[in-house]
């Protein structure tokens, strides 16, 4: 099966990686089991191959929290709550918690356009684009199952917020599930058209809240981060 993407859209654009020094690193939350920051758009959540990819959530967050430990990731232009083990068996527990999907993800997105509908559910198989990697593209032959609850929010005059709920965790799922559905999340460097990409300075998609169990005692905690735009 052949990509989707329409032709203006195929070529990456170019990018210099200069992430926002300050704030150094926003900290929601700290324990001994758990840290959750609060991730800026434009900060990779884990360092790339290249030297200038260095700086990261990971790097920053073990400049000052030597123990800790990357658990699961945000996309380097998606905000929003991330949370780190500070042990090797919280590591273990959230892990854990994320393969088996007993966690709850809640994302904010401004997208292109006015949805005809209020809020529906998306399932939609996606697998990575190969010949446009890191692409990902909507394949219901080979793709892996990809489930999106969503909702309108607020509807503006040429946009529309909305809250988005994935059930699955595959790379850039909410991306391309929006895409797929005729409005692509505003500022979209990868995904969107040169209308939408241009909409916004920065991709418009925010993780708003992460509800997990406390790797010590099993309480459900919810951590939230207001949105930036």
């Amino acid at each position: 099966m052949s990509s989707q993407y329409p032709p203006q859209i195929r070529p990456l654009p170019e990018r210099i990686y200069a992430p926002e020094r300050e704030p150094f690193l926003v900290v929601l939350h700290c324990d001994d089991d758990i840290l959750v920051v609060d991730k800026p758009s434009g900060l990779l959540t884990v360092p790339g191959k290249d030297p200038a990819l260095a700086d990261c959530v990971a790097a920053r967050a073990l400049s000052l929290y030597p123990q800790s430990r990357i658990v699961h990731r945000l996309d380097m232009d998606t905000s929003g709550v991330l949370v780190l083990a500070m042990n090797p068996a919280a590591h273990r527990h959230l892990g854990l918690q994320f393969e088996r999907r007993h966690v709850a993800k809640t994302y904010l997105a401004r997208v292109a356009g006015s949805p005809s509908q209020d809020g529906g559910t998306i399932d939609l198989p996606l697998r990575c684009d190969w010949p446009n990697r890191p692409r990902q593209m909507v394949d219901p032959e080979e793709g892996r199952s990809a489930l999106t609850h969503w909702r309108v929010v607020e509807r503006e005059r040429h946009a529309t917020r909305v809250q988005l709920e994935p059930l699955t965790g595959r790379s850039h799922q909410l991306r391309v599930h929006l895409l797929a559905i005729g409005h692509p999340i505003l500022g979209d460097p990868l995904y969107g058209d040169s209308e939408s990409r241009q909409a916004a300075s920065r991709l418009q998609l925010h993780a708003q809240s992460l509800t997990l169990h406390h790797p010590n005692g099993g309480e459900r905690m919810t951590f939230s981060a207001p949105c930036p735009f």
